[in-house]
């Protein structure tokens, strides 16, 4: 990437990997003493950049990290041929061991194994089987027997965890997950995902399986002092200024949204000649609404008059009460039933999101774009 000052858009590292000592200390300790974690935050704010930054650090001979994404999963049988190529191929140094390993530890089943032109790198296991429950507590037991017969720890993180939530029978496939996990002596799990509506159900509803699984970690915004730090260093190290004072509106007008900060920083770095202007600041504020304006057309076409509406009332500043008289006539909601059926359907989208009982459009640059969109 050259030595490009800001990355947006991709997991961060080394330099750019700002400020997150507190929860990385935490997810450290959490890996070395084995104990489940559970990472919750919104999209963008730099989770995945966190966990991966903290498993580099963790890595070990003693501690093995597998990291998987399962975002691609669409059924529990995707995840059990995710789930047994990550750990065959993260915890095993060279062909044969892996092969031995799937020889070894996935007697009953006899994987499928297809190895691509990179023999190491390069290979897909899928589990040839109609999954008996025995077969299936075998590949979940898969990081256990490995653990401890090579005798160190292994945590297993896993991106993108709510897909789980969409798998047909989910809630039986979630009983088996735990009732499995939690027994495992030499392995933890890291478990995260970007959907947070979808995260926080399933580990905080008391019905459900995952509930109270591991130590829940609620990663806050990087907070201002940080960020600035870093965009006056990362100015001055590519040779250009920026005051304090710029760098904080960066913060300021994006709310410190993780992706935001980095994508905005960048835009005002390279209108930038010597030292960042108040015009630089503009023209960059400019550009990232129009750079993001597709993406916004896209999220809200296919929005029905209502859930506009509904949109409107928040931007109008009514973030409770939505169902009083006045509130449904002046934005024309509809019955106060239609209002929780339309808010429902923006939370699902992930257009809104409810904090302490108030309804919030959590995406900074999305709301000037929906203002100017409506004639605000």
């Amino acid at each position: 990437m050259g030595n490009k000052p800001f990355i947006f858009g991709v997991a961060t590292s080394g330099d750019h990997f700002t400020d997150r000592k507190k929860e990385t200390e935490r997810l450290l300790l959490n890996f070395r003493h084995g104990v489940n974690t559970v990472l919750i935050s919104p999209r963008r704010w730099g989770k995945t950049s966190l966990v991966q930054n903290a498993c580099r650090l963790a890595q070990s001979d003693k501690l093995k990290i597998v990291y998987l994404d399962i975002f691609s999963c669409r059924s529990d049988r995707d995840f059990y041929d995710a789930f047994a190529s990550a750990v065959l191929k993260q915890t095993a140094s060279k062909l044969e061991e892996w092969l031995e390993h799937a020889k070894l530890f996935l007697s009953r089943i006899n994987p499928k194994i297809s190895i691509g032109t990179d023999p190491m790198t390069d290979f897909s296991v899928s589990l040839e089987m109609n999954p008996k429950s025995n077969d299936i507590n075998e590949i979940l037991q898969l990081p256990e027997k490995i653990a401890r017969q090579k005798g160190y720890h292994i945590v297993i993180c896993i991106d993108e965890f709510q897909q789980i939530a969409e798998f047909k029978d989910s809630k039986t496939f979630q009983k088996r997950l735990r009732s499995v996990w939690q027994l495992q002596q030499s392995v933890s799990y890291c478990l995260f995902g970007s959907k947070k509506h979808l995260m926080n159900e399933l580990f905080e509803k008391k019905s459900l399986p995952f509930y109270k699984f591991g130590d829940a970690i609620y990663l806050p915004k990087i907070g201002t002092s940080d960020w600035v730090d870093y965009i006056c260093g990362r100015f001055e190290a590519t040779g250009k200024q920026i005051s304090k004072e710029l760098a904080e509106r960066i913060c300021q007008i994006v709310d410190n949204h993780s992706s935001y900060v980095q994508q905005l920083a960048w835009l005002v770095w390279i209108h930038t000649d010597g030292t960042a202007t108040e015009q630089d600041f503009e023209s960059a504020y400019q550009d990232i609404i129009d750079q993001n304006t597709p993406l916004f057309e896209k999220q809200t076409e296919s929005l029905t008059t209502y859930q506009m509406n509904f949109l409107r009332a928040i931007l109008d500043g009514v973030h409770s009460e939505f169902t009083t008289q006045e509130v449904l006539q002046k934005y024309q909601l509809g019955s106060s039933a239609n209002v929780s059926i339309v808010k429902r359907a923006l939370v699902k989208k992930e257009l809104i999101e409810v904090e302490k009982r108030q309804v919030i459009i959590p995406d900074p640059v999305m709301k000037v774009w929906l203002k100017k969109e409506l004639g605000m």
